[in-house]
């Protein structure tokens, strides 16, 4: 008899091996660190929001996510460059605290499911990462940004009892910058979102209808062609 699978098992979390350190706090588009000043902290968000981008070849910025309250970034420092191509700014009055390598070195040998901890988040990162470079070469614009909001609402929205869910506002600017695309596109397609009912936005937050727009989503995958 094959033996019975076992459950899969919960990921570990950092926070339950990392002792409370240093706390800073930044304002409104401050910048943590940038390619000419890389990241020396692994931080964690206290309160606020955080941006890291990316400078492409080109020389355009990209935005490789968003990070919220007790999420992780600035994982680069593990790597001891001094050069790196990553920004991190506040969109907002923020929070971090913040680990020295040499700090988090020292409590994964003591503590080594840290090192697990870190590896399951740095993983599912990558997964993520695979996912928006799969919808980039494959996937239209319109289903990018569909894609896109839903996994910001998944992360960071606020489900409403009446099936919709309620997230901050993002400019239209960090939107593209999300999916690779022209400002002015991403603002056509949000104004065609709205029109057809998906989601409605304001200065202050983007309700999104996000049953109704994966149901387009799946509906525009099978169809296999261009929506909207």
């Amino acid at each position: 008899m094959a033996p019975a699978s076992k459950p899969h098992a919960q990921l570990e979390d950092p926070l339950a091996y990392l002792p409370c350190s240093r706390i800073t706090e930044y304002r409104k588009n401050q910048i943590v660190y940038n390619p000419n000043e890389p990241a020396r902290s692994f931080y964690l968000v206290l309160d606020g929001t955080v941006k890291v981008s990316r400078l492409a070849d080109s020389g355009r910025m990209v935005l490789v996510n968003i990070y919220q309250t007790d999420e992780f970034f600035g994982e680069s420092t593990f790597l001891h460059l001094h050069r790196y191509p990553d920004q991190a700014t506040a969109l907002e009055n923020a929070k971090l605290m913040n680990w020295t390598v040499a700090e988090v070195e020292e409590v994964i040998m003591r503590q080594p499911r840290l090192g697990i901890a870190l590896i399951q988040m740095m993983t599912q990162r990558t997964t993520e990462f695979a996912r928006r470079l799969l919808s980039i070469s494959a996937d239209n614009v319109a289903p990018r940004l569909a894609r896109c909001l839903i996994s910001l609402s998944e992360r960071i929205g606020t489900p409403g009892e009446d099936g919709t869910v309620r997230m901050a506002h993002f400019t239209h600017e960090l939107l593209s910058e999300h999916i690779g695309t022209a400002r002015e596109i991403v603002s056509h397609y949000m104004v065609e979102f709205r029109r057809q009912g998906y989601l409605q936005y304001s200065r202050k937050e983007i309700v999104l209808y996000r049953d109704a727009f994966e149901e387009w989503l799946r509906s525009t995958s099978r169809k296999g062609r261009p929506p909207i």
